[in-house]
């Protein structure tokens, strides 16, 4: 009986020491660092650097729906929003997927909180929450491209009114 705790705690020790395989993939912390990049390149209003990973042919469907293809109209776009009905907004991001379906392609969804909008509220037809936020959930597949992640897919939804979220602070 003795032995048998013994192993059984230096199993959980083992278990719960050894880094997780997320953290040892360099695929896995090159996205996890596109996407705080995303979130720090949003909160400084910087549309170039949160465009930087976007791919050439991307495609991307924003809160309103409208769609766009390439990296130049995401890059503008977003000049566009960070000048305008976003300047000055704080982005927080949660990851609630993050799977590989192969070695050159992932699949990120995260909920986003964006706050701080202007003392005119939010831009119209966007709902947010009691204390101000806008929830969205971002959609986002990155392939490896030449050695580099990149967005190849960005499809961002708001959520509506009766949509259940995770409570965030």
């Amino acid at each position: 009986m003795k032995h048998l705790l013994i192993i059984t705690v230096t199993s959980l020790v083992m278990l719960f020491a050894t880094p997780t395989k997320a953290q040892q993939n360099p695929d896995s912390l090159a996205i996890q660092t596109i996407l705080q990049e995303e979130v720090s390149s949003w909160n400084g209003g910087d549309a170039q650097t949160y465009s930087k990973h976007f791919a050439e042919n991307g495609t991307f469907t924003n809160i309103r729906g409208m769609f766009f293809t390439g990296h130049q109209q995401f890059l503008e776009r977003h000049v566009e929003i960070f000048k305008g009905m976003f300047a000055k907004t704080v982005l927080q991001q949660d990851v609630v997927s993050f799977r590989f379906l192969s070695k050159d392609v992932a699949i990120v969804e995260t909920l986003t909180w964006i706050t701080g909008f202007s003392k005119n509220g939010s831009p119209k037809a966007i709902h947010v929450d009691s204390k101000g936020r806008l929830h969205t959930r971002l959609l986002q597949v990155l392939q490896k491209q030449a050695g580099d992640w990149k967005i190849v897919v960005y499809h961002n939804v708001d959520l509506k009114p009766d949509t259940p979220v995770p409570a965030h602070q």
